[in-house]
């Protein structure tokens, strides 16, 4: 993200520049297309595919999500990613916003502008994670978590890569949130899954998508929605800009397409909700990439997204058993690593049509940079298991129990815990 490279070069230059107006525009709108992502387009992505018993306590728990985490941001959240402190953390120095005002700038935009489009970013990761305890965990639990994980495990890794802590010192490539939203949110979610159990049934009980309209509307919003996500994260209406776009669009239709094929060859017939997967998997996989690659490199990173992504998720769910229930981990979280990685590659000049855009400073091979875009995904995986870990045993004694008991998930979340139905049909 271009945030780091204003960070490294430090505030002098902020304070000096004047506002870009074309770049404010388009950061605004980038905001509300990240937003947008969340609510309503996971809410409705994630809500078409659990039970109707269960669709509004999705939607309620991504509203909630995105309610709690705007305040944690402001409160703290912000300051500890983005104000100055040391390698690992920031400082309190902005804290409540403290010191910025409407004039203040963070580079030639407001920055009260990029701390708002950070937020869209801190409430759609914690978000991403439902889907691996969907349908089983009580909502007081899920609040919890939720909070603690925002602070705990975003913000330091969000400070590491893209607010100059060492990560981003080492070099490591990550433009829109391959380690900082996907790796994270992936890892927590199967952490997630694994603590709590599968969903009762699983997985001998068929456990249907119960309205794929609902799924494929949720989709497409999260399409549109990923070209503010990076191409946004220029923080400027540049080639930049422009080209993370376009490598956006072309992996995300090189993702559904190769997972539709494999379905259509190994199953007999494509479904929506293969296309619309591999789309989400092709999306997840260039956002590391979508700022350092080129649209050759971008169907090549697509086309890998589509058939690992497919073959993590067939893994998971019928070798391992795993109930990942939206299959969180093999989605996202296999993306954001295999995407983090491929930026280590396709960044380079070297490739004919399928180059990129050059390795970061300091960095001479493209052995030299993917061996720091391992380090990036090792320490962001191993840090967020852990720590995830030990909020689900923190959140279990403060709440005494992680999921809903068992009569309580027979009946359904949104009945047994907020007293509603998603459809009351007359």
């Amino acid at each position: 993200m271009a945030v780091s490279l204003l960070l490294a070069t430090g505030g002098a230059w902020a304070e000096q520049a004047s506002l870009g107006a074309g770049n404010t525009a388009w950061i605004l709108t980038s905001t509300a297309l990240v937003l947008f992502m969340t609510l309503p387009g996971l809410a409705l992505f994630y809500g078409g595919l659990v039970r109707s018993k269960n669709v509004l306590s999705v939607l309620m728990q991504c509203f909630a999500i995105a309610a709690i985490s705007s305040i944690l941001w402001l409160i703290a959240g912000y300051s500890l990613a983005f104000g100055e402190g040391n390698a690992w953390i920031g400082d309190f120095s902005k804290v409540l916003m403290a010191g910025i005002g409407r004039e203040s700038l963070f580079g030639d935009i407001p920055e009260p502008l990029f701390m708002l489009f950070q937020m869209t970013f801190a409430i759609i990761t914690p978000a991403l994670v439902v889907g691996g305890f969907a349908e089983r965990m009580r909502f007081s639990a899920m609040l919890l978590f939720s909070a603690l994980w925002l602070m705990l495990v975003y913000v330091p890794v969000t400070h590491w890569v893209w607010g100059g802590g060492w990560l981003a010192q080492m070099g490591l490539y990550d433009f829109a949130g391959g380690t900082v939203v996907h790796v994270t949110a992936g890892s927590a979610a199967l952490v997630t899954a694994l603590v709590m159990g599968p969903r009762r049934g699983f997985p001998t009980t068929p456990f249907m998508p119960h309205n794929m309209t609902m799924t494929v509307t949720g989709a497409g919003m999260l399409w549109v929605g990923w070209f503010g996500f990076n191409g946004g994260s220029a923080l400027a209406a540049n080639g930049d800009a422009a080209m993370a776009m376009l490598v956006t669009h072309i992996s995300a239709a090189t993702g559904a397409m190769t997972w539709m094929a494999i379905e259509w060859v190994r199953f007999g017939k494509p479904s929506a909700l293969g296309l619309v997967t591999g789309m989400v998997a092709g999306l997840g996989t260039i956002t590391p990439a979508s700022g350092f690659v080129g649209p050759g490199g971008a169907l090549i990173i697509g086309l890998l997204a589509g058939g690992i992504c497919f073959s993590a998720t067939m893994y998971l769910k019928r070798v391992l058993k795993i109930d990942d229930s939206l299959d969180v981990f093999p989605v996202h979280g296999v993306g954001g690593i295999l995407g983090t990685l491929l930026a280590g590659i396709f960044s380079a000049t070297s490739l004919g049509v399928f180059s990129g855009f050059g390795f970061a400073d300091g960095i001479n091979s493209m052995g030299g940079q993917v061996w720091v875009q391992f380090i990036g995904v090792a320490a962001t995986l191993v840090f967020t298991v852990v720590v995830t870990w030990g909020i689900l045993k923190v959140v279990t004694l403060l709440t005494g129990d992680l999921r809903v008991d068992a009569d309580q998930e027979q009946e359904g979340l949104d009945i047994a815990l907020h007293e509603e139905r998603g459809y009351d049909i007359h």
